[in-house]
């Protein structure tokens, strides 16, 4: 298979970077895959591991000569990075991005880049509880959506060549506007992950008063909310911060139909919670027929495997 890239540089090498890095190196995609983490411990065990063919202490080393940019930080970082990176970015070359918000992605970016750039933002629907250079693994991406929020004027091609590169690791594409993409992620992931880390963290506050009772007798339902508040609370913190307006939408909606059920439960109506359970289970199946989970009882992850992102 011909490699569809002569340089990557990946900026940031934890889950997503890495994994990115393990299919490309496996599927002969890239000639040469370089990389560059602001954590001088993760540049240490990403060199030991051979995760790239060269590690740097900067980003703006990194990129260098690189045909393809791949900005794999915190949302909120971004914009600093594409600050530091813009006078050393090859001319021709594609800067995509792996972050689960798009507009703000695109506002703190696209100024820094300079004109023959192509700038293609990103999301890849993939990930575990797991973060770091050890983490990854190149079948992260098989079967799942990749999302990309081209800005207007893109370069065809370039795009194109991209979402090849994806495919080519076993994902689906899809191309949307950035709003609709960062309300479509406020209801399927963030608002999702919002209501795990709160749920976990009330279990925290019984667990100070009933001991261990809570962790030692959790139902799978806990668990599954454990396992997503396990997340890298750097990124999520920047999540939540910039794309509040769809977050703060979405978790104003669910507080209503909340306080619905309550009512429900209150006033014993059992036949609108079991019609209400009826339709939302509907929704459960539609997604394992779509093959973005397992019916497995343990869904599939007893192994490392996709999450939301």
């Amino acid at each position: 298979m011909s490699a569809i890239y002569d340089r990557v540089a990946l900026i940031g090498l934890g889950l997503i970077a890495g994994s990115m890095a393990r299919a490309m190196r496996e599927k002969g995609l890239a000639r040469e895959i370089v990389g560059h983490a602001r954590s001088a411990e993760t540049r240490a065990t990403a060199a030991e591991i051979g995760l790239v063919d060269r590690v740097f202490e900067t980003a703006a080393e990194a990129v260098a000569g690189a045909d393809l940019v791949v900005l794999a930080v915190p949302v909120g970082a971004m914009g600093d990075v594409a600050a530091e990176i813009a006078p050393h970015l090859a001319p021709g070359a594609t800067v995509t991005d792996v972050g689960s918000v798009k507009q703000a992605v695109v506002q703190a970016v696209a100024p820094h880049l300079p004109d023959g750039v192509h700038f293609i933002p990103g999301h890849p629907l993939a990930g575990t509880e797991h973060s770091g250079p050890r983490s990854g693994f190149a079948s992260l991406f098989q079967n799942r959506w990749w999302l990309f929020t081209p800005t207007e004027g893109c370069d065809p091609l370039a795009l194109e060549r991209l979402q090849d590169l994806v495919r080519r690791f076993g994902a689906k594409t899809e191309r949307m506007d950035a709003a609709h993409h960062d309300l479509v992620l406020a209801v399927t992931s963030h608002t999702p992950h919002l209501i795990a880390y709160t749920m976990v963290g009330v279990a925290d506050h019984l667990k100070r008063v009933t001991e261990s009772e809570v962790v030692e007798y959790s139902a799978a339902g806990f668990r599954d909310f454990t396992r997503i508040a396990a997340s890298d609370p750097t990124m999520w913190r920047d999540v939540f911060l910039q794309n509040k307006d769809a977050v703060l939408d979405i978790l104003g909606r669910f507080t209503e139909e909340l306080f619905v059920l309550q009512r429900a439960i209150r006033m014993g109506d059992g036949q609108h919670l079991f019609d209400y359970f009826t339709r939302t289970r509907a929704i459960r199946r539609g997604i394992i027929e779509a093959g973005q989970d397992t019916a497995a009882p343990d869904f599939g992850r007893s192994q490392p495997g996709p999450g939301e992102g």
